[in-house]
């Protein structure tokens, strides 16, 4: 069996089709493989979550994901990555990292599985085209070095053949195959598994090729958009504060009817705005269609209540008769920030608290808990970290990703319409569907 793309997912269903004894092809179209893998995390590499279910996802079929997720577990994650040296720590928010803080600790485990069941990885192999051909005959000379073309085709015809005739020709019957092919090598299998990503970091190898390979057999696509990435902003002043970080959280309504909500560390950039909860909710705003109905809500004290920071407010003004509206928020907020909004508030930094009108406090207050942040676009793929859509899941089988459409074709990992949220999800849906689709793989091989 082949499978197409040697990253995260795709290691994982050629350990897992090595484990039962497959005679396994795995295919990169890249020199080095596991680009993605490196630089995941910060170079450390989020391995899962503790807590994963399908409500960390995004796609339009949520029960699909959730029975992949339950046949290979975050807890079965840990369990293999230990068996191949892996040993991880929790960090805040239940995230698994390697205990090296290097997430080559991770693809070094991957590879030495690979490795160890006899995995056969062939890279700068780019995959063009896969098709499928029916029952057919072939002549092959036999004891010559034809039947070298691959460990595949070797297995089928070792199977065929009756006696073995030094320097005669023969004609083999072999069973439906799939041509994998590209610039200057060609391969027949069996059984074929696309594991090629999605859109996200093309400059690591993702160019969409699977997804035109799975139209090749009659695939639909949901939306492919770019999913945690940054978010852009034209204000001129929002970006000065490049390098600034707060805990925010962020809130997108469509027609003020709620979307979505996340918090976590917030942080401005040359180009607008990025980190945890702009990541996460980036995919919400990219796939509507109706942007000018959408409103991108900041909240930039998260930890308190609009009535507790009132208090705090009135009662340092009565403590204190020179303390100024900038020395208490730089007590909450960074400075940088506090200067430039008071500045599109209105406000002078020096303003003593005692001095600030009700009507002018409480405009400051909803301004700091409801601030309307101006986004204009999101950076795109060449930032994503994963791609939201893909092959729709209504057109694989649940319990193996086999294709409905065209038997023997498999799919795994971010080449399908699902895509998770900052904190070890997306490499966790790596695992998990690598195995299933490896699961399925071997039991319609053996």
């Amino acid at each position: 069996m082949a499978i197409i793309g040697a990253g995260a997912a795709g290691l994982m269903t050629a350990i897992t089709c090595g484990e039962a004894g497959l005679k396994v092809l795995l295919l990169d179209g890249r020199e080095k493989i596991g680009a993605k893998i490196l630089m995941s995390g910060g170079t450390r590499c989020n391995i899962t979550n503790r807590d994963v279910s399908e409500r960390d996802f995004g796609s339009e079929q949520n029960r699909v994901v959730r029975d992949v997720l339950r046949s290979f577990t975050s807890e079965a994650s840990l369990r293999f990555f230990e068996q191949w040296g892996v040993h991880v720590l929790m960090e805040e928010g239940g995230k698994y990292f390697p205990d090296t803080h290097s997430a080559k600790t991770v693809l070094d485990g991957l590879i030495q599985g690979c490795s160890k069941k006899g995995v056969q990885l062939k890279t700068n192999q780019k995959v063009s085209e896969i098709q499928f051909r029916e029952n057919h005959f072939k002549a092959y000379a036999l004891g010559s070095s034809i039947l070298d073309s691959s460990s595949v085709v070797a297995r089928f015809i070792g199977q065929s053949m009756h006696g073995p005739i030094n320097g005669a020709t023969t004609n083999v019957h072999m069973p439906n195959l799939f041509l994998i092919s590209g610039k200057g090598f060609s391969y027949e299998a069996k059984t074929v598994v696309l594991c090629t990503g999605g859109l996200s970091y093309p400059t690591t190898g993702s160019d969409g090729v699977g997804y035109e390979i799975a139209k090749s057999f009659g695939h639909s696509l949901v939306l492919t958009t770019p999913a945690l990435t940054p978010l852009l902003t034209n204000d001129s002043a929002w970006k000065a504060l490049m390098g600034v970080s707060l805990p925010v959280k962020l809130t997108l309504s469509l027609h003020d009817q709620k979307k979505a909500s996340f918090e976590g560390s917030f942080l401005f950039t040359h180009f607008g705005f990025s980190g945890t909860p702009v990541l996460n909710i980036s995919r919400h705003w990219v796939r509507e269609p109706d942007k000018n109905a959408l409103k991108m809500m900041a909240n930039f004290l998260p930890s308190e209540s609009q009535e507790g920071f009132r208090q705090s407010f009135v009662l340092a003004a009565q403590k204190s008769s020179s303390k100024t509206l900038k020395n208490f928020l730089s007590e909450k907020l960074p400075e940088r920030f506090v200067e430039t909004f008071l500045k599109k508030n209105k406000l002078a930094e020096n303003l003593v608290l005692n001095q600030l009108k009700r009507e002018a406090r409480e405009s400051l207050i909803q301004s700091l808990f409801y601030y309307s942040l101006p986004v204009t676009g999101v950076y795109g793929y060449q930032k994503a970290e994963v791609t939201a859509g893909g092959v729709d899941l209504l057109e694989v089988d649940p319990k193996t990703l086999e294709s409905k459409l065209q038997p023997g074709l498999f799919f795994a990992g971010e080449i399908l319409d699902v895509d998770g949220r900052i904190g070890g999800f997306n490499f966790q849906w790596a695992w998990s569907s690598g195995v299933v689709a490896g699961r399925g793989v071997v039991k319609k091989m053996l």
